[in-house]
């Protein structure tokens, strides 16, 4: 059950795996985008794949409910929010199912002192804007140690998001396009609003952006705040949009803690020049994605991919080693063979006597 925002990418990850593991698979692609899933099953049929291992299934909450009630099918995995992660695994656990659910994020980019500030702000444009915001692994809240680096962050970071641009996807040159929808839109705005009248400082207002030709598109403006607080909901709560939060941290204690107690654990990074808290961070932080001067830790294939916390529930990670321990069981077969068995060998269980 895969999400809108990486259509081809997040499907290829779940079935690629399954199928090579022996399984049929079903994918319930997002109703917003089910053209490329479509699509991968129409290759895959071409390519000579056998009718009937790759299936896709469109529809909303009662084709879900559908695959999580159903008792032939096995293992469930879902990509998207966290409500709806929590829901999925619920119910298919109850229904004795694998459930492997990935939710929500909150990822934090500690900015130490000493850090490249050149990197980081490069670091924060592409993570923090990116795709629109709309990805799990987005940077959305930049935590500098310090008042001179916080302020030193912000007046490097106000030019660049001012100057983004942003255009429709046949544009080659354009930062992001639009959002999904236009509730995505309206959602994202809103939570800029919520920003506003908590009391967080909005220094890049991207809220009236039109995109000439496009004025009826689904285009949000890049949005920056400072001054964001620990108790803001524009800080606990995920906006999946171009909005990047400043919370200031005094010290980096302050910093690890906020990471450290947030509810989402799905990545983050530090930006630094000092490998001794590099290594102190990696150790204490308690997120399952961790970059060191990268600002999206994706790993690599042959690791795995998935978040601690509310971002991810079950036991099991999306690709790597994980993924060949999810689609298949463990069978142990125990066997013995009379003939050319020595007389008197024991196959008891040792015991004192």
């Amino acid at each position: 059950i895969t999400p809108f925002n990486f259509p081809a990418m997040i499907p290829l990850w779940k079935l690629g795996p399954a199928i090579a593991c022996g399984n049929a698979f079903i994918l319930k692609p997002s109703e917003r985008d089910p053209g490329v899933p479509m699509r991968l099953a129409e290759l895959f049929v071409e390519a000579g794949g056998p009718p009937g291992i790759l299936n896709v299934v469109n529809g909303d909450k009662e084709a879900v409910d559908a695959i999580l009630d159903h008792p032939e099918i096995k293992a469930v995995g879902f990509v998207g929010s966290t409500p709806i992660a929590e829901y999925i695994y619920a119910r298919g656990c109850a229904n004795g199912k694998r459930v492997q659910c990935f939710g929500g994020a909150k990822n934090h980019m500690i900015v130490m002192p000493d850090a490249d500030m050149d990197q980081a702000v490069d670091a924060l444009i592409g993570a923090g804007y990116g795709s629109a915001g709309e990805r799990c692994m987005a940077i959305s809240v930049a935590v500098p140690v310090g008042k001179a680096t916080a302020d030193e962050l912000v007046k490097r970071l106000i030019p660049r998001v001012e100057s983004l641009k942003i255009g429709p996807s046949t544009d080659l040159n354009a930062d992001y396009g639009p959002v999904v929808s236009k509730a995505a839109m309206e959602k994202i705005k809103s939570y800029v609003d919520i920003g506003v009248q908590e009391g967080a400082k909005l220094v890049v207002d991207g809220r009236e952006f039109k995109m000439q030709g496009y004025e009826n598109g689904f285009y949000v403006g890049g949005c920056l705040f400072d001054n964001v607080t620990k108790d803001m909901r524009i800080y606990k709560e995920e906006i999946f949009g171009p909005v990047l939060s400043v919370l200031r941290a005094e010290s980096y204690e302050e910093a690890l803690k906020l990471t450290n107690d947030h509810e989402y654990g799905n990545g983050t990074a530090i930006f630094t020049r000092d490998g001794d808290a590099a290594r102190d961070f990696a150790s204490k932080v308690q997120v399952g994605m961790v970059g060191i001067n990268l600002p999206i830790p994706v790993p690599l294939a042959y690791y795995t991919f998935g978040g601690w916390k509310r971002s991810a529930f079950g036991d099991l990670n999306q690709h790597g080693p994980d993924s060949i321990r999810f689609y298949t069981k463990t069978k142990t077969v125990t066997a013995r063979w009379p003939s050319g068995i020595k007389d008197g060998a024991s196959f008891v269980i040792p015991t004192m006597n």
